[in-house]
């Protein structure tokens, strides 16, 4: 999950940091609305009436309530996505519950550290449940073999009337197991991913830097906004992408138009390099399997997904997807490979589409924050071991592909109120952009370890399993995913680091990287300039 995916879910979680752990964290921003992952698997209106009769208390009527509140949005996205409910370890969060309140707190996650608690008390609960619906279905069992061999009449009958009984007993136990499995389920969700121990606690200041390429070579100098540029070039129409569709959607034209699709060729043949399957992902996606991945839904004050007209009741909920992470991610749902035919690489390339809300700024300006942008995806499933070492892996062909594009920039890891739900650790890397005047991301690295695998169901027999083991046994896979070239951002340091000016202070040429040269048609040369590798 990349910079831009995880700032939705921040800004939810910063919101509550200071009323539910005691943080000074800001707390101008508006509370996160409950995810609409509750409701993919939620209960009947009846069993939730039953439910609240037994009593079994407020924070489960609560979430009942909730998953009742979307109950027709949920039922069809259910039946669609053909996805099994997902599999958590709920036995984890019981056992470790101050753990994880502690890692939802250092990560200023939007779960009341109460929900955690109400997970840890109901899984204990259901397991007590469990214990009386195996017993009484043990004296069923039984009953049955006294009606069989009953003496007389008298003696069927009173069996009987035993076992009448006992049925009814076994189904209200099963009624409650149920919902009190659908009721933890619901807080569990959006529990998130733990936290990888040498991740730096904090805010986004307290980003740990590890690695910084080519010093600056450009100093700070607004007459290199990438803007300006582009319009004294001719690169970007801006003016009549308002027109057509809105603000923050663009027309790129001549070498900017090039330079997107020499951008997209080269880093995915250096993915294609390093054992990448290459891929073209579809731009539209299931909901279910964006909330699967770890992304906020449909939210009452703004939408960070733009959600597609159903044209009948039944049908799934389509998106827009935001990254090709997600499509990526569903390729490997409900599948289970051996050991060792991981680790699974794959580099995809898609459109992603973001509908960004808040005022224009700074960081909203020209190609540095838009809707719509192409985005190359690095995307990796490994065994629980492997993930890792896959992470430092991907991480090295991110810095290849930034090294050879000969741009300034620095390698980040990321502070755990910067972590979006899925991910257990995440690198950023920001290059220099002189007209900007600052650092601007332009990828990021996540490995999000079983919270994808568990929800999408991506599993692997291991190499030395009793082949006799059922299904049920087999551990879930982990996930990473990387960008490989967020385009519109490499568009912006490209200018403004690339643009040359003459004496009058016009710009004349772009000096581009040689590793976009065999990707470049020749006949539109005449204002580009080759600039060869720098280290």
């Amino acid at each position: 999950m990349d910079g831009e995916e995880d700032e939705s879910y921040r800004n939810a979680s910063r919101h509550n940091t200071r009323r539910r752990f005691g943080f000074n964290g800001p707390d101008n921003r508006q509370r996160a609305s409950t995810s609409p992952a509750t409701t993919f698997w939620s209960s009947s209106s009846s069993g939730i009436s039953q439910m609240l009769r037994k009593g079994l208390g407020s924070a489960v009527g609560r979430a009942l309530h909730i998953s009742s509140r979307a109950k027709s949005t949920a039922s069809s996205s259910k039946l669609v996505s053909e996805l099994p409910p997902p599999r958590l370890d709920y036995k984890s969060i019981a056992e470790n519950v101050d753990a994880k309140i502690h890692n939802a707190q250092i990560r200023a996650a939007p779960i009341p550290q109460e929900d955690i608690r109400t997970v840890s008390k109901l899984y204990n609960e259901a397991k007590e449940v469990s214990k009386q619906l195996n017993f009484q279905r043990h004296q069923q069992s039984q009953i049955g073999e006294r009606i069989r061999k009953a003496a007389n009449e008298e003696e069927r009958a009173k069996a009987k009337q035993e076992a009448a009984a006992l049925k009814q007993q076994v189904h209200e136990l099963q009624a409650s197991l149920q919902q009190l499995e659908q009721t933890y389920q619901a807080y569990a969700l959006h529990i998130p991913n733990d936290t990888h121990p040498q991740s730096p606690v904090g805010p986004e200041p307290s980003a740990v830097t590890l690695e910084v390429c080519r010093p600056n070579t450009e100093p700070a100098d607004p007459k290199r906004d990438h803007v300006a540029i582009a319009k004294e070039l001719d690169l970007l129409d801006l003016e009549s992408g308002a027109t057509v569709t809105g603000s923050s959607w663009y027309f790129l034209k001549n070498e900017a138009a090039l330079l997107e699709m020499a951008l997209s060729n080269y880093s995915m043949a250096v993915a294609i390099k390093h054992g990448f399957t290459p891929v073209t992902t579809p731009d539209v996606v299931r909901s279910d399997v964006a909330v699967r991945c770890g992304f906020q839904p449909r939210d009452q004050a703004a939408s960070h997904m733009y959600h597609l007209t159903k044209n009948h009741e039944t049908a799934p909920q389509l998106i827009l997807s935001g990254t090709a992470e997600i499509p990526l991610a569903g390729m490997f749902a409900n599948k289970v490979y051996q050991q060792a035919e991981l680790p699974l690489k794959y580099v995809g390339i898609g459109h992603a589409f973001r509908q960004e809300a808040g005022a224009r700024s700074a960081d909203t300006r020209g190609l540095y924050r838009v809707h719509q942008f192409t985005k190359v995806e690095l995307f990796a499933v490994t065994d629980a071991e492997g993930s890792e070492e896959m992470m430092e892996k991907m991480k090295d062909i991110q810095i290849e592909i930034l090294r050879d594009l000969n741009l300034s920039f620095r390698v980040l890891d990321m502070p755990t109120e910067e972590l979006g739900a899925s991910a257990y650790r995440k690198y950023d890397i920001e290059a220099w952009m002189p007209g900007r005047g600052t650092w601007g991301e332009v990828t990021s690295l996540s490995n999000c370890t079983d919270y994808q695998s568990r929800r999408l169901h991506i599993r692997y027999r291991p190499q030395l399993k009793d082949k006799d083991a059922g299904d049920s046994r087999l551990p879930f896979a982990h996930t990473l995913n990387g960008t490989g070239a967020a385009i519109p951002r490499l568009i912006v340091a490209l200018l403004e680091n690339g643009a040359r000016f003459s004496e009058d202070g016009k710009v004349e040429k772009l000096q581009l990287p040689s590793v976009l040269e065999p990707f470049w048609p020749p006949m539109m040369k005449d204002r580009i300039c080759w600039q060869t590798r720098e280290y």
